[in-house]
This record gives C-alpha cells, structure tokens and sequence, in this order.
C-alpha cells in the first residue's frame, strides 16, 4: 500500500506545499477510513437485517486493522503496528458486539458492549499520543467519541428502520472519518517532516 516517493512538492491550494510522500500518506489514511466506515455500514446492515453476505463483510472488515497497520508498520516498526491493529480490531468487533446486542434488545449487553467500545477508544487515544506527540490526547478523544456516537446513531436508525436519518447520520459520519484521516495523516507529516 504505501509507496516510496521522491521529493517532488505539490501545490494543494492557497500556496501551501505538499511532498508527494506526503500527499500519498493522506491519500492512504482517507482510503481507510473510507473503507472503515463502509464496511462497518455493510456489517451494520448484515447483523441488523440478517443478510447472507455477513460473514463475508465481516472479514473484510476486519482486514481494515492490518491495513491500517501497514502504513503504521512503515513509519513506527512491526510491534507497533501490531498493537494499534490489535486494538482497532477489538473496537470494530466491540462495535459488532453492541449492534447484536441492540437486535436482541439486550440492554445490558448493550450497556457492557458500550462501556467497552468507549474504554478501547481511550486505549486508542493514549497509545496514539505516546507514539506521536502530534495526536494530542483530548482533540484526539473528541474525534474518536463522536465517531463512536455517530456509528451508535447509525445502528439505532436502521434498527428503527429510518433510512432517510440513516443516510444523514452517515453523511456526517463519511465526514467525521475524513477529518480523522486527515488528522492521522497531519500527525505523521509533522512528526516525520515529509
């Protein structure tokens, strides 16, 4: 996935300069967001509506984290790859958890599944902060809570069979996934001055 580049420098708009690295680690971090949030939607969908394909969405899902964790392995090594892999597959199967949990009207698996969703964000939000300096812990936090609040509100429309609100609530979350693309691809930029 990520590529070596020269230093050619790109205008990008209001003669700001960007190194084609730099431009092809934004462009990778947008990819996988992207793809995060679509396949969560399709995973959604598969565990709420009981489609056949579920199985299949669900391990394409999960491939997100080892994806993600090609481009931290370039930067930061293998362990560390493996760690924030490991800990961005626990929130997508945490996120699995509270979506079966919902359909089954189980409250308190809901609850639990919630508590732990947010608690695997904050492991997220620190183990970021002490590899990069520039993924400041609290804008960090915000980011990752209402990516979470935002999925919850996702789940809970087409649960209620409200598709037009679900459309809404994911254009916001198509947004909300670009701004964190950006924000991880910033923290890279800076830190290693591509």
């Amino acid at each position: 996935m990520f590529r070596h580049y020269g230093e050619n420098l790109h205008f990008i708009g209001n003669g700001y300069m960007m190194s084609e690295k730099a431009i092809h680690v934004r462009d990778c971090f947008r990819l996988l967001w992207e793809q995060h949030i679509y396949w969560t939607r399709m995973v959604i969908e598969g565990i709420l509506f009981d489609l056949p394909d579920l199985e299949a969405t669900t391990t394409r899902l999960l491939r997100n984290a080892p994806d993600f964790g090609k481009i931290f392995c370039h930067f930061y090594g293998n362990q560390i790859a493996a760690e924030f892999s490991r800990l961005l597959k626990d929130h997508l199967i945490i996120a699995g958890d509270l979506v079966k949990a919902a359909k089954a009207d189980n409250s308190q698996a809901a609850t639990d599944a919630e508590k732990r969703w947010y608690a695997n964000a904050d492991d997220i939000v620190c183990f970021l902060n002490q590899i990069n300096p520039y993924w400041s812990v609290k804008p960090m936090q915000q980011m990752w809570y209402k990516h979470l609040a935002l999925t919850k509100e996702e789940a809970i429309t087409l649960l209620n069979k409200n598709y037009t609100k679900s459309i809404k609530t994911f254009n916001q979350i198509e947004n909300e996934a670009l701004f964190m693309a950006n924000a991880f691809s910033n923290g890279i930029i800076y830190s290693f001055s591509l």
